[in-house]
């Protein structure tokens, strides 16, 4: 028995920006000069990102102070998540249900993912009232893992569909990555402001249906942590939004640590790597797709999928492999499928679809 997906649903602001444009703004809002101007702009060239969609950026005051640091507090951004995620992961979630035939009043479960913002109540209140959810849903949150966020969520989705078959779980991951946002010349928040957008998406599944026969299946989870990479990403609250860390190291660290664990993986589940159908890899950037061919001697049509919705929607986070996953199912993609997304630690994960 496995956790089913019987219908995936996604999301996006009204608002979107091109590429070339967010150098521009990124550029005028900073105060760079002519040198920093052009190595920023080819930068934002090279993210893979051709445009983004972004929620309530307009709204902040991003201009420096005379102390560096930006006009927005934590406090200030909190109170635009609060409001900007409710409707966002409603649209998620609404698009869900309807793909899978499942009205709102039947789930059982409610598994809610997000490291971009801090709200109690959460934004699960919002789907209650917006879906019409029973009161008695059983709620749990994912919360603060960073881009591989929704594979821990479907982990615990799995985990209710296997031991309760009557389970009915709504998975929704929502992120407002352009709520942090920071200017200046900053090497890790340049290549953030160029690679991060918003975004949800949501799950709608269970252990069975017979309306559901042919749906993919979450079969196993894998997790591991590569030693001594403790430093090589982070993701930390500062006065002036949440802080990330991104080291130079992090693909070369993929390319060398992927391969060993993940052949040992997909051993144990009596599969081998050319047996794989296809991948629904977390688009981090070029050049950690470019990382994982490498580990892995995957040709450039393995990560197809994923370089599309990096260049159409940007690195939105968690929600990011649900949008692939999506993608790869309504193609009737080759199965097993195999997931995978970097993370805080340095961690991977990975999940076995078939």
């Amino acid at each position: 028995m496995s956790f089913a997906l019987w219908g995936l649903g996604t999301a996006q602001p009204s608002q979107s920006i091109p590429q070339e444009l967010a150098a521009e703004l990124s550029s005028k809002v900073s105060g760079h000069d002519a040198e920093q101007t052009r190595r920023l702009a080819a930068l934002y060239r090279r993210s893979g990102v051709r445009n983004r969609h972004v929620a309530l950026l307009d709204r902040l005051d991003l201009s420096a102070t005379p102390d560096g640091s930006l006009g927005a507090s934590t406090a200030q951004r909190m109170e635009h998540y609060e409001a900007a995620i409710r409707p966002l992961a409603r649209e998620a979630a609404r698009n869900a249900l309807t793909a899978a035939k499942v009205p709102a009043i039947e789930i059982t479960h409610l598994v809610t993912v997000s490291c971009t913002g801090f709200s109690a109540p959460g934004f699960d209140l919002g789907l209650f009232t917006g879906l019409g959810l029973d009161p008695g849903v059983q709620r749990t949150h994912v919360g603060f893992m960073g881009c591989h966020g929704a594979l821990n969520g479907l982990r615990v989705a799995n985990a209710f569909a296997t031991s309760d078959p009557s389970a009915r779980v709504l998975l929704c991951a929502a992120e407002l990555c352009s709520l942090h946002f920071r200017f200046g010349f900053d090497s890790d928040q340049v290549v953030s402001n160029a690679l991060f957008a918003d975004g949800a998406a949501a799950v709608v599944g269970g252990a069975g249906s017979p309306n559901h026969r042919d749906a993919w299946r979450l079969v196993v989870s894998g997790s591991t942590l590569m030693p001594e990479t403790e430093d090589a990403m982070s993701w930390k609250i500062g006065d002036h939004g949440f802080e990330m860390t991104l080291s130079a190291r992090v693909a070369g660290l993929i390319a060398e640590n992927l391969r060993p664990w993940l052949v040992g993986w997909l051993q144990n589940q009596g599969l081998a790597l050319d047996q794989v159908g296809s991948w629904a890899i977390h688009p981090g950037g070029p050049r950690i797709l470019d990382a994982v061919e490498s580990a892995l001697d995957l040709p450039r049509s393995a990560t197809s999928e994923s370089r599309d919705i990096l260049a159409s929607c940007g690195n939105m986070s968690s929600p990011t492999v649900l949008f692939i996953l999506d993608r790869l199912i309504h193609q009737n993609a080759r199965r097993p499928c195999v997931s995978l997304a970097f993370g805080p630690g340095l961690a991977i994960e990975a999940a076995l679809f078939r």
